[in-house]
């Protein structure tokens, strides 16, 4: 049984000090869940940033449409690329200072992305891409451990934020641009926001090194025939296929909009409503999946709406492009929250879940990363959008049926 930080035994030689009161407070749950929502705000705005800035960065150092792509692409295959590194991490050190190490070398990446050089841009968006990897494989595992009764609840609040985080990023990156003078005070601005988290963290760390009692040999051993589990692979493809299809629409939907004939005004307002209707679907989903025995039929209902919406865009785009944007963003926050729900209703512990979220960040980022690049490929191959939003209704095919598997009764444990 997994423990939280608050139910290990502690022993003290003596009336309870000023430091060790100090050390409970700072463990309490809710300094926690202040700690958690202030990290997942971090999880996807420094990449959100740069979107709306592209195309005066691709301007500044005379990137190509290919190379000022690979600004958004290279943290998606970081995130999967050191997935496994931040499973091995956790059961070494802990995942609080991972958390910690993280937050550091987020820092250190937003700083490095905006430094003179192309050599700077690209390294800094690799720095970030790993730190944000290491947070993406550590969170499941902590909301595991701290709030094992209400974890899919818990999920839902941090993947919320996660998307709060990112819809915040992408609307104030431009404001920011005009407010320090250029896009490179607006993209390191979020370092500001990374090292608050850091800071809000420390209480965490204080919390993770008062004595405790040695764990119970083999909590920390790798998940035996994990990479061959069936069900693991379907949670693996199912976050693959959800953040393909996500990162795909989010690359293109107001391209294809504007292509059919709407203005960019109108195209842009449709946009920010698809990002925002995912903010209430990414909390609800995933507190809704805790309540239900099997999240199979969450798992239609998400899978549904996104093929919906993209069948809509291929066969009316403008006629209700409001309703395909809300059925899509509906399937983009409440898929991602539901993914996650489940890397952790399916793991019997904590170190189980971070393992299982490690595997499934592996192969999902990478299955994810070809879904932009794929897309428009067919779109500059064929000229049009039937054969590209045809790619995607079948990855909605692929998606339903592994989600269905990964979303039976079944427990993983080490």
């Amino acid at each position: 049984m997994s423990r939280s930080v608050l139910d290990t035994p502690v022993s003290y030689a003596s009336a309870p000090s000023a430091a060790s009161r100090l050390t409970r407070v700072l463990a309490h749950p809710a300094a926690a869940l202040v700690g958690i929502l202030l990290v997942s705000l971090n999880m996807r705005a420094a990449v959100s940033a740069v979107s709306p800035l592209l195309g005066d960065v691709s301007s500044h150092y005379g990137l190509s449409a290919t190379a000022g792509g690979l600004l958004t692409t290279i943290p998606v295959l970081m995130m999967g690329s050191v997935a496994p590194l931040a499973a091995r991490l956790n059961r070494r050190i802990g995942p609080e200072r991972v958390v910690a190490l993280a937050l550091l070398t987020l820092v250190a990446g937003i700083v490095l992305r905006v430094l003179p050089g192309t050599w700077a841009l690209f390294a800094g968006s690799l720095v970030l891409g790993a730190a944000i990897a290491l947070l993406n494989v550590t969170m499941p595992g902590l909301v595991k451990r701290d709030f094992p009764e209400r974890a899919a609840a818990m999920t839902g609040v941090y993947t919320t934020s996660m998307i709060v985080g990112a819809t915040l990023a992408a609307a104030l990156s431009v404001p920011l641009e005009h407010a320090f003078g250029g896009w490179a005070g607006s993209m390191a601005s979020w370092s500001v926001l990374a090292a608050f988290a850091f800071l809000a963290w420390l209480p965490q760390l204080a919390a993770a090194k008062r004595p405790q009692t040695a764990a119970p040999t083999g909590t920390a051993a790798k998940v035996p025939g994990l990479w061959r589990h069936p069900l693991a692979w379907q949670l693996a493809v199912f976050m693959g296929i959800q953040s393909l299809l996500s990162y795909t629409l989010i690359a293109w939907l107001p391209t294809i909009l504007t292509t059919q004939g709407m203005d960019r005004g109108t195209a842009g307002a449709v946009f920010a409503v698809s990002s925002l209707v995912q903010i209430p679907a990414a909390f609800f989903v995933p507190l809704t999946a805790g309540r239900t025995d099997n999240q199979r039929a969450l798992v239609a209902m998400m899978v549904g709406s996104m093929a919906t919406g993209v069948a809509g865009l291929l066969v009316a785009p403008t006629a209700a492009a409001w309703l395909w944007a809300i059925l899509i963003g509906i399937a983009q926050g409440g898929g991602f929250g539901l993914a996650m729900a489940m890397i952790v209703l399916r793991s019997g512990s904590a170190q189980v879940a971070a393992q299982l979220s490690g595997m499934s960040q592996l192969v999902g980022y990478f299955i994810a990363a070809v879904g932009p690049v794929g897309f428009g490929a067919l779109h500059q191959t064929t000229g049009g959008w039937v054969l590209p939003l045809g790619m995607l209704l079948g990855c909605c095919a692929i998606g339903l049926t592994a989600g269905l598997g990964a979303g039976r009764k079944l427990v993983l444990s080490a």
